[in-house]
């Protein structure tokens, strides 16, 4: 079943390279989406793909890079729409 995670990460995860690093993830998985810095220092992340892979990029995301410190992450689920055709960093 395809699905759409949409994520907010808190904490340090700008300035470590988590775009980078979660959109490797996040092609290695063969989700699609996109993953962008937000001025208020949180890191924002749309993504869809099966049910599985959502949830092991999920996971991912709790660590991030090694640079990176996680406090927070919000997560909603939803229908995937299929919007997206590959996974990209945002500006």
């Amino acid at each position: 079943m395809q699905e759409r995670c949409h994520l907010i990460i808190s904490g340090r995860v700008q300035g470590v390279c988590y775009r980078m690093y979660a959109r490797d993830e996040a092609i290695r998985l063969r989700l699609t989406g996109w993953v962008r810095n937000k001025p208020d220092g949180t890191v924002e992340i749309m993504a869809e793909g099966e049910s599985a892979k959502l949830c092991k990029f999920l996971a991912w995301c709790l660590t991030g890079p090694p640079m990176a410190r996680i406090t927070d992450i919000k997560d909603n689920f939803s229908t995937a729409t299929g919007n997206f055709k590959e996974f990209k960093i945002s500006y």
